[in-house]
């Protein structure tokens, strides 16, 4: 039986330009946590308040949040030496966000992080804040702001209480215009769902039957006072079939997902093609992997997916989903092939855990669909 993986943190890259709402944003995650504890490296060198702590803009420094919550500054040069002290086991945090410099280049630093040889952290997204009311004149200024957009996994339009409805129509069009396939959605105060970007945690040594009201459920209950559900920004589609998944069909699915899909998680079963285990499917904007583990005794043989986005078609989804089941037509042999275009995706050996197969990862530049047939270079782009 595969022994257990080292557990993988999802790092969270949060982007976008001076004045955009990135700390706001982020300050609403950290007192919003949905039980997860945070780690926060802030890559910027003037000072950043965080829920009322300063944190000073020299390397370096690393400051308790509470809550189990870390925040360190950080030069970009320094950021594995720091992630490496976040992912140790006895900081126990779940989720890791890097808010980048209004002035950095968000692609250098989704760049790091898929070179990195930590094993304990995964690509969670990259998350660009947009000031909706300013946007068009901050484009003229810096047309750079147009490359960002087209990299990015998840794109927020924030300050939309202070735009009338055709500027927002404008504002979404312009960004749609950039080139990029990510998912959009509208905000105030940086106010989004936390599960847009993690899910929530539930520890064994915490029992969340019986519990008191803390002050985070307070603020949160005030927050959501102010205006609709957090969750009706976006849409999520559950996905169950009984039957294994083609491996051909189904990677055909993942390689023309739609615009707007921002996340995918859950397990695959692909039967036939490797009865042995199951795979959890992990994909955030154009990033994909996926990871093997033992199918557990008596565990039964689904295929679960999580699908999230805005403007997304829940019917089409289901559809072309149960079109990528197996059919009693596909051949076992067939199955078995088709099973290179999934492990592509898979860990490479030099980095894997014992018993596990290799995997690759997708380039945050390569678009689904693009190239299918080029296999990952070394460092798992396509």
């Amino acid at each position: 039986m595969t022994p257990p993986r080292t557990p993988q943190i999802p790092v969270v890259v949060l982007a976008g330009f001076l004045g955009s709402g990135k700390t706001t944003l982020l300050n609403h995650l950290l007192r919003n946590r949905a039980g997860n504890r945070i780690g926060v490296i802030v890559n910027d060198f003037g000072s950043i308040e965080i829920d009322a702590m300063t944190v000073a803009g020299q390397v370096g420094s690393t400051v308790s949040l509470g809550n189990g919550c870390l925040c360190c500054a950080v030069d970009a040069s320094e950021l594995d030496t720091f992630l490496e002290t976040l992912t140790r086991p006895v900081a126990r945090l779940d989720v890791i966000v890097i808010e980048a410099s209004g002035l950095a280049e968000p692609q250098e630093l989704v760049r790091m992080l898929l070179a990195s040889d930590n094993p304990r952290i995964r690509y969670g997204g990259l998350v660009e804040v947009v000031d909706a009311a300013e946007f068009m004149t901050t484009r003229e200024r810096h047309p750079e702001i147009a490359r960002h957009l087209t990299v990015a996994d998840l794109v927020v339009l924030n300050k939309t209480d202070r735009v009338t409805q055709a500027d927002m129509d404008a504002v979404r069009e312009a960004v749609a215009t950039s080139g990029g396939r990510a998912a959009v959605i509208g905000a105030a105060y940086g106010r989004i769902d936390p599960e847009l970007l993690f899910d929530p945690a539930l520890r064994a040594d915490e029992d969340d039957t019986v519990r008191q009201l803390t002050f985070e459920d307070l603020l949160q209950e005030t927050e959501n006072d102010h205006g609709s559900h957090l969750h009706t920004a976006y849409e999520s589609v559950s996905f169950t079939a009984g039957v294994p998944m083609n491996p051909r069909r189904f990677m055909a699915f993942l390689d023309s997902r739609p615009e707007g899909l921002y996340r995918i998680k859950g397990f695959a079963d692909f039967g036939a093609a490797d009865r042995g285990n199951r795979y959890t499917v992990h994909a955030v904007g154009r990033f994909l992997r996926f990871v093997p583990q033992s199918w557990a005794r008596d565990e039964a043989r689904l295929t679960q997916l999580a699908l999230i986005g805005s403007g997304i078609d829940a019917e089409a989804l289901h559809k072309e989903l149960a079109a990528c089941r197996e059919t009693p037509q596909d051949a076992p042999e067939a199955l078995e092939r088709s099973m290179w275009g999934v492990l592509r995706y898979v860990q490479q050996p030099e980095e894997q855990e014992p018993g596990e197969q290799p995997e690759q990862q997708q380039d945050p530049e390569h678009r689904p669909g693009e190239h299918p047939e080029r296999q990952p270079d070394a460092d798992g782009t396509v």
